[in-house]
């Protein structure tokens, strides 16, 4: 039926132009289908955790979920723009969003609002724009474009040391804010591409104990706040009595509770005692797997799990079926990126890694997350769309 269709020439300020209907026809629908059932359950999740907390509050119970579905639809405008403008489009313009995400990070060091002794977002009223969750997909685009230039399969030593230089400026900007999370998730997202680069072994080696002496000097400095150092200590010690860590060790505590007292079957959507007690801080955001867990318990967990799944195999193949090596390379960091970013926020509500503030993609509330992680599936679906051309 395609050839029936009438053929739709892009304008000329999206790129070249091309056959549209002809392109539209290899969408990858088992991706589109997964990240909309996560952004399903991510809704339904931040309404549960949240209704509860807003009712004792005396507030609108559907504040936060209005939010979310319109964070959600945003999403999904976004995706379809990558998607219709092309990856090659948005390379062209790589040092753009380079430079354009960097001021921003600069410029929110000095206007961003202070949460907890951070100066993470600007506040824009209703809503708030994180920079960190926009560099995510730019330091990628921009890396992966400068190192699928290189003449040879394997990138050298000169090359891996301008990917360093182009990395660490806004790894530093974000550490400055600062975001420990943000700034590992960004520096596992690089080390995708540079793997897939051919990066040599002890490049990689390099890059992490570069990263690790640098969050060193900024905490030793004094740069980083006391509350997000106190993360460290409270997960070494997650037994801990002392007053001042309690905080932290409570939320976690509470986080690993809930997911245990789910059991197999949950105790059933919006039913959950300590999801609807409030007593985990930033759960909507920082901790949805547990009220996933508590109300779902292990079938819930699961189904989320294998999602996830499904995403990362379908990155994967479509990484393996890229047209050329920038392709390959973008999207070998996208897979980086969510995989990383997955198993630190699940792992931090089971206790197995320190919280971070990391969400979970297409899970945790916010708008700014949900933007970045629409723009790579954008792009992943932009690679796969146009494989054959």
């Amino acid at each position: 039926m395609a050839k029936f269709l009438p053929k739709i020439a892009l304008p000329k300020w999206m790129g070249t132009s091309y056959d549209l209907v002809s392109v539209w026809r290899n969408v990858d629908v088992v991706l589109l289908i997964a990240v909309f059932l996560q952004s399903v359950i991510g809704t339904l999740t931040v309404y549960s955790a949240t209704r509860q907390r807003l009712i004792n509050q005396g507030f609108d119970q559907y504040v936060y979920v209005q939010r979310q579905v319109l964070f959600v639809i945003v999403g999904a405008v976004i995706t379809f723009i990558v998607m219709a403008v092309g990856h090659d489009w948005i390379r062209e313009r790589a040092v753009f969003w380079f430079i354009s995400t960097s001021l921003l990070l600069v410029l929110v060091l000095v206007y961003g609002a202070v949460t907890r002794g951070a100066r993470l977002a600007f506040d824009l009223g209703p809503i708030s724009l994180q920079p960190a969750e926009l560099m995510k997909v730019a330091v990628l685009i921009l890396i992966a474009a400068y190192t699928a230039d290189a003449a040879y399969d394997k990138i050298d030593y000169h090359q891996f040391s301008v990917s360093l230089l182009i990395l660490g400026f806004p790894v530093l900007l974000i550490l400055l804010q600062p975001d420990l999370g943000s700034a590992t998730v960004v520096v596992a997202g690089v080390a995708g591409v540079l793997l897939m680069a051919g990066a040599k072994r002890r490049y990689i080696a390099l890059i992490s104990g570069l990263t690790i002496v640098s969050a060193v000097a900024v905490a030793l400095a004094g740069v980083v706040d006391r509350y997000q150092l106190r993360r460290i200590d409270a997960f070494l010690n997650q037994d801990s009595t002392e007053k001042d860590l309690q905080q932290i060790v409570l939320q976690v505590r509470f986080a690993k509770r809930a997911v245990a007292s789910g059991g197999f079957f949950g105790k059933g959507y919006l039913q959950g005692p300590l999801t609807n007690g409030a007593f985990i801080p930033v759960q909507f955001s920082d901790f949805p797997f547990s009220a996933i867990g508590e109300q779902f318990g292990m079938i819930g967990g699961f189904v989320v799990l294998a999602i996830f799944g499904v995403i990362l195999w379908r990155l994967w193949m479509i990484s393996r079926l890229a047209r050329t090596r920038f392709d390959q390379l973008l999207i070998s960091g996208v897979f980086s990126l969510m995989l990383f970013q997955i198993f630190q926020n699940i792992g931090m509500t089971l206790g197995l890694t320190p919280v971070s503030g990391l969400p979970l993609p297409f899970i945790s509330y916010g708008g700014s997350h949900l933007v970045s992680s629409a723009m790579m599936v954008g792009l992943a679906q932009s690679i796969y769309m146009r494989r054959l051309r």
